[in-house]
């Protein structure tokens, strides 16, 4: 047993934490012999539901758990941070523009990244998960210069784990046999789900997924739209958001980042866009397909990019860009 990993969670009293907490301090994310430290951290109205959840985190008996620090002070949640998981954000409100979401939001990410360059680890992995996550973790980033750029990303496995399983049910696989999507952009409903990369083990023999399923216009039509408004389907169904397979999502990405990506694997994050070679503009945080090794991603290099793709990836890009202008504007009123 080795030092403890010191792990904050925002949004600690909310519906993704409530499931991601149990599965973060049993040991599925740093392994099952790393000691943790949880700091959860949430608005002071919450504090009362977030003592419950402190609780609960206790009567769980769990041996790894050294500690657990429920706080509302951004000096007490973002000292020392190995890792830092920022699922709190403000939620769409009916009526709300998505320009006041930006706003309220820029708010928000300005002060946790000012807190995370004065008081956490330089080495600090950031994951946004709060929504518009690309554009607050962009935002994070930026009030954070004294952390590499690269330690930022924001989630978009939830997207990744979507399009992989709705291969599997459509071909009868499980989600394991199938490999290699790719989330490209933003994670909004501009996002495109490609398969044209993926590979999908059939009866032990490794194919292309457009080989495997032989419905082109399943997978450039409805499979794509499935994907993109899932988040949308799944609130109209359960009068509330995804938070069972978000929290799943987040486990997958962070302990991807800490442990890297099976061999002949890539999995989608969205990252910094510097350096990239799909064309994609410099200074977005946009989701590509990354491979990782010693807590350090890098570009899937060399897919080539068919013209049905380039359109989908510049779309979601577009979108990002102006996103980034809007929030750029408040930063410097903020």
């Amino acid at each position: 047993m080795g030092e403890p990993v010191r792990v904050l969670v925002t949004g600690a009293a909310g519906q993704i934490a409530y499931s991601l907490l149990y599965s973060i301090a049993k040991g599925d994310v740093f392994g099952k012999d790393q000691p943790l430290i949880l700091v959860l951290l949430d608005i002071t109205p919450m504090m009362t539901v977030l003592e419950g959840v402190v609780m609960e985190l206790q009567d769980c008996a769990l041996p790894l758990l050294r500690e657990v620090i429920p706080t509302d002070k951004e000096e007490v949640a973002f000292k020392d941070l190995d890792v830092a998981i920022l699922v709190g954000s403000m939620p769409r409100r009916e009526g709300m523009e998505r320009k006041d979401l930006l706003k309220a939001n820029v708010k928000i990410f300005k002060s946790q990244g000012a807190a995370l360059d004065k008081y956490a680890k330089k080495t600090v992995k950031v994951v946004v998960v709060g929504n518009p996550a690309n554009t607050n973790c962009l935002i994070a980033s930026k009030s954070a210069p004294s952390i590499p750029k690269e330690n930022f990303s924001c989630l978009t496995r939830l997207d990744h784990n979507r399009a992989k399983s709705q291969i599997a049910l459509k071909l009868g696989v499980t989600a394991n046999d199938v490999k290699n999507v790719i989330i490209w952009g933003n994670h909004s409903s501009t996002q495109y789900p490609d398969v044209n990369h993926a590979k999908v083990n059939v009866k032990g023999k490794e194919v292309g997924v457009y080989e495997a399923i032989k419905d082109d216009s399943w997978l450039k039509g409805d499979f794509i739209l499935t994907v993109q408004q899932r988040g949308a389907a799944v609130i109209k169904a359960r009068k509330l958001s995804s938070a069972m397979s978000a929290a799943k999502a987040i486990c997958d990405h962070v302990r991807d980042i800490w442990f890297g990506t099976p061999a002949g694997e890539f999995v989608s994050m969205g990252v910094i866009s510097d350096g990239n070679s799909y064309g994609v503009p410099e200074d977005l945080l946009y989701s590509f397909p990354v491979v990782i090794k010693d807590k350090t991603w890098k570009f899937v290099e060399g897919l080539p990019i068919n013209d049905f793709s380039r359109e989908k990836m510049d779309l979601t890009a577009k979108e990002l860009a102006e996103e980034k202008e809007t929030a750029v504007e408040f930063l410097s009123s903020a």
